[in-house]
């Protein structure tokens, strides 16, 4: 049981680093939004492209942090790891037997 337990922690902490790309895709897009006003106040005349090639930078940029978001939810609620082990202990005893089987023409 020790075994689940140390997958179901590694996939949180996982979890956990996945979600912090939404956390530093916060702090960029900030950095640009900060970037593009300062621009617009040096060349007002620059308006439109500046704006423009803002939010379409925004928009790649949110695009990572949806990508993390929807990771972490993979890795808390489907959890493909532990479904694995599962299958791994499922198989232990058959091998087991397997092995034990071939233990007499061994040596």
């Amino acid at each position: 049981m020790e075994h689940l337990a140390f997958a179901i922690a590694m996939s949180n902490i996982a979890a956990a680093i996945a979600l912090l790309n939404g956390l530093l895709t916060t702090l960029g897009q900030g950095g640009v939004v900060n970037h593009a006003i300062d621009a617009i106040a040096r060349q007002p005349e620059a308006k439109g492209p500046i704006t423009t090639t803002m939010f379409i930078g925004c928009g790649f940029a949110e695009t990572s942090g949806v990508y993390g978001l929807l990771i972490a939810f993979l890795l808390i609620f489907v959890n493909p790891f532990v479904a694995r082990l599962f299958d791994v202990f499922d198989a232990l005893p058959e091998a087991a037997k397997i092995a034990s089987s071939l233990l007499p023409f061994v040596g």
